[in-house]
């Protein structure tokens, strides 16, 4: 397998963890680049249910290495509770985890700063964060103020910690907010440190020898295109660069280097928090997709927005992030739907969109633009070929890849690792339109 990159092509939630638990087979180094604990990706591996929100998912797959890239935002205290809850399950993080001492760190004050900006009363203003801190952890990167993993290391520590905490704490009390206790959070972190020292690292090295030895890199992308911080539906977006390019910012790899791109999406789409979601069902039909595709958070449990696929959004994706082939999910969540609509373009003011519009204002008041297609009414979990589909099943794999101008080269039709067709091995053998 080449190095790719393998990022989510709606809003996030796409089905990812998955995709990437299936790849990682064929790869050496797993990389995260951006996120933090906001993102939550799902494994699932025989009878056992994983849920990761920092760790790369392939803390699974022995032998794999796995890196925390620069680009991240670290919580030392969630990521050492993250990490002991593989070990207890018998998954060996030594040797093969790496932890980029450039990452910033998420510090309780970040946390409080998000929840003040959150709750917010006057309307339009609320983004719909995992109030985790992680906005306000990127705001103190781009500020130059932010601490680094590797400082969790430095003697000076206590120091610069104690800086952060008195500036820090000015600000919230003039938010009305809770203060930190920075003795509290001192001994907190130092335990953390502890736990953390063998796996912080410069991995830029790591990651140059990988490339110079041939070794194969997959690039985990947390989210979605359109929750970027530049492209998404701003200001309804995380603080990251969630498409392809914030694969090499996030890690150093440089671009020439990464191979193929790979964008998940699901056969429909879904949201979750604040912001404008075009073919978003407030009915029924919402419901009903909701509940067979189980669309509840990984990370907070909040049910997901569910609406029809949106064609637009995918070639906005495919622009964006140089889309090689789509890894197509949960088909099998449609299998009870009498018909399908798949929205082809946008209208707003008597004028049609194709493209997702960088206002946001605009985007919100636009309406779907819809082609129907029959649904085909029988199920596709057991299938294992495509042609073992559903002939109208097929036709709307075919009908999605034509109308976004990017061939299917995965489908996966259930949370299992065999309920996976994979067209991408051999040349000439992607889905078309």
């Amino acid at each position: 397998m080449a190095n790719t990159v393998l990022i989510g092509a709606q809003w996030g939630d796409e089905g990812k963890g998955k995709i990437i638990d299936v790849l990682t087979e064929e790869t050496d180094w797993v990389v995260r680049y951006q996120g933090g604990n906001n993102a939550g990706h799902t494994v699932e591996i025989g009878s056992e249910k994983y849920v990761l929100h920092l760790i790369p998912s392939g803390m699974m797959h022995d032998g794999k290495k796995n890196v925390i890239g620069n680009g991240m935002v670290i919580d030392p205290v969630a990521l050492v509770k993250e990490l002991q809850g593989l070990e207890a399950r018998g998954c060996n993080a030594a040797g093969r985890f790496f932890i980029s001492d450039r990452a910033h760190m998420v510090l309780p004050f970040h946390k409080l700063l998000d929840e003040c900006r959150e709750s917010k009363p006057t309307e339009g203003e609320k983004i719909g964060t995992t109030k985790r801190g992680i906005g306000p952890t990127y705001g103190d990167k781009a500020a130059r103020v932010g601490l680094r993993m590797g400082d969790l290391l430095d003697p000076l520590f206590p120091q610069l910690l104690k800086k952060r905490v008195e500036e820090s704490n000015r600000v919230l009390a003039a938010l009305g907010a809770p203060q930190v206790d920075g003795e509290k959070l001192l001994v907190e972190y130092s335990a953390a440190a502890k736990v953390l020292a063998p796996y912080i690292t410069d991995v830029l090295p790591l990651l140059y020898g990988a490339t110079q030895r041939k070794e194969k890199i997959l690039f985990e992308g947390a989210q979605g295109t359109l929750l970027d911080i530049d492209f998404g539906t701003y200001p309804f977006v995380t603080s990251s660069s969630t498409t392809a390019g914030g694969a090499c910012t996030g890690t150093g790899v440089p671009p020439h280097r990464i191979d193929r791109v790979i964008g998940v999406v699901k056969a429909y789409a879904t949201r979750v928090g604040e912001g404008p979601f075009t073919t978003e069902l407030k009915d029924e039909m919402g419901e009903r997709i909701r509940k067979a595709g189980n669309e509840y958070g990984a990370t907070t449990g909040r049910p997901r927005r569910c609406g029809w696929f949106d064609a637009v959004v995918a070639h906005y994706a495919k622009m964006i992030n140089g889309i090689d082939y789509w890894a197509m999910t949960k088909l099998d969540v449609l299998d009870d739907v009498e018909t399908i609509r798949i929205c082809v373009a946008y209208e707003c003011d008597g004028k049609r969109y194709e493209s997702v519009p960088a206002n946001v204002r605009i985007l919100e008041r636009c309406k779907p633009v819809y082609e129907d297609v029959p649904g085909w009414r029988a199920p596709t979990k057991n299938a294992t070929k495509f042609a073992d589909l559903p002939t109208l099943a097929q036709s709307y794999v075919r009908k999605l890849a034509k109308i976004t101008g990017v061939p299917v080269g995965i489908l996966s039709v259930g949370p299992k690792r065999a309920s996976t067709m994979r067209f991408d091995q051999k040349p000439g053998e992607l889905i078309t339109g």
